[in-house]
C-alpha cells in the first residue's frame, strides 16, 4: 500500500510529528469551477488553513499515485487539464491499477484521508439524494462513505441541486451525526437556510473537538457532518436558487445528461443563470468552511497536548 502513496513535504512533516491536518478534495478543482477561479480558490483555501497553523492536504491521484498534499505545479496542472478522471470511492481501484490521473470526490477523499488517520475534511457541499430519485435511484456514494468512515466533514450542507430533505433523512438513517454550527437551520449550500431544522447544534470549534473525541471513545465508525452556513452577506436566497435550478434541469433533460456529468452540468448552468453570483457564493462558502475546519483541527491538537 505504501508504494501507492506520495506526500508533499509539508504533509509528510505533519504526519511524522503527529500534527493535525485538514483534508481537501480535488474534484472542486477539476470539475467544480472554471479556470483560473479553480486554481485561485484552491490556493487560497490552503492558505486560509495554514494561517491557523494547520497543514492542508489536497488529495488527488496523479499517474496512479495517491497524492496527500499537492505542490503548486500539480495544482496548476489539475486546474487546466481537461481529461482528468472524476474518481469516487468505487473508481479508486480502477484508476490506480490503470495508472490514471484523477481528482477525488467527497467519498473517495474521506476514504483516503482515513487511511492516514486525518480527522477533519473540508468541502463546499456533500453529494446526496438527487431530485429524480424515484426515476433513476440516483444517490451519491458520498452518503455511504459518510456512513462508514470515522471523519468530521465541514460543509455548507448538501449541494443545492439535491433533494435536501431526503438527503437529511438518509444521513439520519445511516447514523451520521449532523450538527448545525451556530444554527438550528440546515443550510442549503448557496443559502443559509433550507426550511429544515437540525436537531443538534454546537457553537465553538472546541465543542466540535470534544464531540470528535467522544465519538472516538465510543468507537463509532461514522462521520460527523458539521453544517456551516454560508455567510449571510454572500448567500443567494433559496427561492432564487430554485428558479435557477428549474431552468438548469430543463436543459439537463433536453441534452440527456446522465451519471457523474449531472452535478457539474447543473452547477455550470446555475452559474450562467445567476450571472456568476453562484460562483462567488461557492467560493465564499468554501473559504468559510476552510477557516472553520482549520479551527476545529487546531482545537483537536490543543486537546491532544493537554
Amino acid at each position: 500500500m505504501e508504494s501507492l502513496f506520495k506526500y508533499s513535504k509539508a504533509v509528510k512533516e505533519a504526519l511524522d510529528n503527529n500534527e493535525e491536518i485538514v483534508a481537501l478534495e480535488s474534484t472542486i478543482i477539476t470539475h467544480g469551477m472554471p479556470y483560473p477561479d479553480n486554481l485561485k480558490t484552491a490556493l487560497n483555501v490552503e492558505e486560509i488553513i495554514r494561517k491557523e497553523g494547520v497543514t492542508p492536504a489536497t488529495i488527488a491521484i496523479i499517474k496512479g499515485k495517491i497524492h496527500f498534499g499537492l505542490e503548486k505545479e500539480e495544482l496548476n496542472f489539475l486546474a487546466q487539464e481537461s481529461s482528468v478522471y472524476k474518481a469516487s470511492k468505487s473508481d479508486l481501484s480502477y484508476v490506480l491499477s490503470q495508472g490514471l490521473t484523477a481528482s477525488t470526490t467527497v467519498a473517495s477523499t474521506i476514504f483516503l484521508a482515513s487511511l492516514q488517520k486525518i480527522k477533519v475534511f473540508v468541502t463546499g457541499g456533500i453529494g446526496g439524494v438527487h431530485r429524480n430519485y424515484c426515476e433513476l435511484l440516483d444517490v451519491s456514494n458520498d452518503l455511504e462513505a459518510l456512513a462508514e468512515t470515522s471523519i468530521t466533514v465541514v460543509s455548507a450542507g448538501m449541494k443545492a441541486i439535491l433533494d435536501i430533505a431526503k438527503t437529511k433523512e438518509y444521513l439520519e438513517t445511516k447514523g451520521v451525526t449532523l450538527i448545525g454550527y451556530q444554527t438550528n437551520q440546515l443550510p442549503s449550500f448557496y443559502s443559509s437556510e433550507s426550511g429544515l431544522q437540525v436537531d443538534l447544534r454546537l457553537e465553538t470549534p472546541k465543542a466540535v473537538a470534544n464531540l470528535i473525541k467522544m465519538q472516538e471513545r465510543l468507537q463509532l465508525k461514522k462521520a460527523i457532518m458539521i453544517a456551516n452556513p454560508i455567510p449571510k452577506k454572500m448567500e443567494i436566497k433559496k427561492e432564487l436558487v430554485a428558479d435557477y435550478l428549474k431552468k438548469a434541469e430543463e436543459k439537463l433533460k433536453k441534452e440527456n445528461v446522465k451519471g457523474k456529468a449531472v452535478t457539474p452540468f447543473l452547477l455550470k448552468e446555475i452559474v450562467k443563470e445567476s450571472k456568476g453570483d453562484s460562483l462567488k457564493a461557492n467560493i465564499s462558502l468554501i473559504y468559510h468552511n476552510a477557516k472553520l475546519g482549520a479551527l476545529i483541527a487546531k482545537a483537536l491538537n490543543e486537546e491532544k497536548s493537554k
